[in-house]
């Protein structure tokens, strides 16, 4: 499996050479922006969606604010899970980094010793993205574009492969969906029993709201969110408009 893209007649390597090449063409300063943008720039705005979505959904009505919040505790959890996932496949498949292998590489970032199939970055990006889908569709949609953007940075800075990419969204996807309604179900009591304490309660739902009652501005945000496998999916169909 470790001679997986040593070829360069392929199209998985002829991308790679055609994105990376762009990195040759671009001005010095783009490309560290790039490489601190793809290394961790994109990372944080991730964290920073969370935040934002998390302030967004504790304004929903009724049961909709406890089981969003689950949703969304779900997202980062995720992100770890499939990286776990992604450590026994990284050491299955053996697969060196392209600059290893294939020569004439513009390669923004140093030190990545380890092996490239799949990317880490890419699988924690969309199975946040993902996740924040779950929570709330608006938001999520802007996750995956993160996602995406993550992967194109990762080739374009020389340290994966497109199919390393690929293979983390796909890994990442997998996990935050197929794992969702199970990490519903025990986290929604939990944002359930939280709502019902006393200050911690505003982590769950806005103060304002407390009382389930919603209605002007604040109820329309409850509109936006997926929530497979709970039980307040049917109270709220609108969770996925």
């Amino acid at each position: 499996m470790a001679g997986l893209a040593e070829s360069g007649s392929n199209p998985d390597v002829d991308l790679l050479y055609d994105i990376n090449g762009l990195a040759k063409d671009a001005p010095r300063w783009f490309d560290r922006v790039v490489g601190v943008v793809g290394e961790y720039g994109l990372l944080a705005a991730m964290a920073l969606l969370i935040v934002c979505c998390w302030w967004s959904v504790r304004r929903r009505d009724g049961d909709a604010a406890a089981v969003s919040v689950a949703a969304l505790v779900w997202a980062p959890l995720a992100a770890a899970v499939a990286v776990l996932v992604n450590i026994p496949i990284r050491g299955f498949v053996e697969r060196p980094r392209p600059f290893l292998d294939h020569q004439g590489l513009e390669v923004l970032v140093s030190g990545k010793t380890d092996y490239s199939f799949v990317s880490d970055h890419a699988t924690i990006t969309m199975a946040m993205g993902v996740g924040l889908f779950v929570a709330n569709r608006r938001f999520g949609l802007v996750g995956i574009g993160i996602a995406l953007l993550e992967g194109f940075c990762r080739v374009y800075m020389g340290v994966h492969y497109p199919t390393d990419v690929v293979g983390g969204f796909a890994l990442g996807t997998a996990v935050a969906l197929l794992l969702s309604p199970v990490a519903m179900a025990l986290l929604t009591p939990v944002t359930r029993a939280i709502e019902r304490s006393g200050r911690a309660g505003a982590l769950i739902r806005a103060r304002g709201d407390r009382s389930g009652s919603g209605s002007g501005p604040e109820s329309d945000s409850g509109a936006g969110a997926v929530v497979p496998g709970s039980r307040a999916g049917a109270e709220a169909r609108d969770l996925a408009a």
